[in-house]
């Protein structure tokens, strides 16, 4: 199957607009399981040859064109290889640039985009790079970016974790959630807030976080987790009862979560700070 995903990619690449083609996903950083599915991220500049494409994935495939998935995730396809899945992915490689010029200078957003459901968050185009593996790159114009974003940037890294104030913000909302019994909207103020502190965790650790799939069992095990932070995360996120009571409770406890949280981040922070220096 690897012999023939490289020779797709090196197919996709002489389509125009292709400048590379990288393999990412869990089989990019060796973490799949059999039937996990082969990620192609197709970069591309300019306008792309959307039917070269098609002719290329063949007539039963649909191609998705740039910005028929949402704002974030461009288009592509999902294919099947002798019983494999394969998607490929479409990424604009000046935005991807654009967004590794923000990461740099500690700028980051936090888009709408389907298949997020706690955002898409722009430095993930670069943690793509970063821990994809090159395919097809006959300008060198990946391998360079890759590189490149081997080295997370520090501003990037200290805003992420400055971030985390999001989280006290959203849990104090949450309150008023709860004193209306509204389970809804404290579940979604609590989720997010996991999911931001998540984030600052990663960025503590100069780790690229891709998506929330998995990202609460990594953030546990990071240096700079207060003790149980995962185990509290699914208890708390478990038990939300209905009552105006229990949603409270929930959100006391979340609260002394986020500011535990928040206070090893910054320790961690001025620690590695010294040892770096």
């Amino acid at each position: 199957m690897r012999t023939i995903i490289e020779d797709m990619a090196h197919r996709l690449v002489e389509v125009s607009g292709v400048t590379g083609v990288m393999l990412g996903g869990s089989r990019a950083r060796g973490e799949h399981r059999p039937e996990s599915d082969w990620d192609l991220g197709v970069y591309y500049r300019g306008e792309i040859d959307l039917g070269a494409l098609q002719a290329l994935a063949g007539p039963d495939v649909e191609i998705a064109g740039p910005g028929r998935w949402g704002p974030w995730v461009n288009g592509g396809a999902w294919l099947k290889v002798d019983g494999v899945t394969v998607d490929w992915i479409l990424r604009d490689l000046d935005r991807v640039e654009k967004v590794w010029a923000d990461c740099r200078e500690g700028r980051y957003e936090v888009g709408v985009q389907t298949g997020h459901p706690l955002g898409f968050w722009s430095p993930c185009y670069v943690g793509e790079v970063a821990l994809g593996q090159v395919l097809a790159d006959p300008a060198g114009e990946l391998t360079r970016l890759r590189r490149q974003a081997a080295a997370y940037p520090e501003p990037l890294r200290e805003a992420l974790v400055a971030g985390a104030w999001e989280a006290t913000f959203l849990v104090g909302v949450a309150a008023k959630g709860a004193a209306r019994a509204d389970l809804l909207y404290v579940s979604l103020c609590l989720s997010r807030a996991f999911g931001v502190l998540v984030q600052a965790l990663f960025a503590a650790n100069r780790r690229w976080c891709l998506n929330e799939k998995g990202a609460l069992a990594v953030a546990e095990a990071l240096p700079g987790a207060p003790v149980d932070f995962g185990g509290r995360v699914r208890g708390l996120l478990g038990a939300l009862g209905e009552s105006a009571e229990s949603l409270a409770t929930a959100v006391t406890e979340a609260q002394a979560l986020v500011d535990e949280t928040r206070a090893t981040l910054t320790a961690y922070l001025r620690d590695t700070a010294v040892t770096d220096g």
